[in-house]
């Protein structure tokens, strides 16, 4: 039986126990390294866009702007990993501050440009005298 998947932005694929949801999504991993390897996948940048499938393909559950709230990880005796992942969507709140903060990095780089440029004039300026 094919497992449910979670596919982030980057397109990585991870399978999912069934009964996900997104405060509980469970993951098993053969070992630590590959409990790791599937947390370092959960950035900011891949859980902006999130997409839930059955193990026959069909979506069921697509998302944006996710965060990473939690991980709780069991060892079991064989060094099999199983971990809960709670995320949640962002709040509005945090929605508005991400707008803010590209909008201020887009003033930023204008400002820096603007300041480049002017500089360039004063020296052309000065340079005829």
């Amino acid at each position: 039986m094919n497992k449910d998947k979670m596919i982030l932005k980057d397109n990585t694929t991870i399978e999912i126990e069934a009964g996900a949801s997104l405060s509980n999504v469970q993951v098993a991993a053969a070992d630590r390294a590959g409990m790791v390897e599937t947390w370092e996948k959960m950035t900011a940048d891949n859980l902006s866009s999130v997409r839930i499938q059955t193990g026959d393909g069909l979506t069921i559950g697509t998302y944006t702007d996710l965060v990473l709230v939690s991980e709780t990880s069991t060892v079991s005796a064989d060094g099999s990993v199983l971990t809960s992942y709670r995320l949640r969507e962002k709040t509005d709140e945090e929605k508005r501050l991400d707008a803010l903060e590209e909008g201020q990095a887009v003033l930023d780089g204008a400002v820096s440009d603007l300041g480049s440029a002017t500089s360039v004039l004063a020296e052309q300026i000065g340079g005829e005298q």
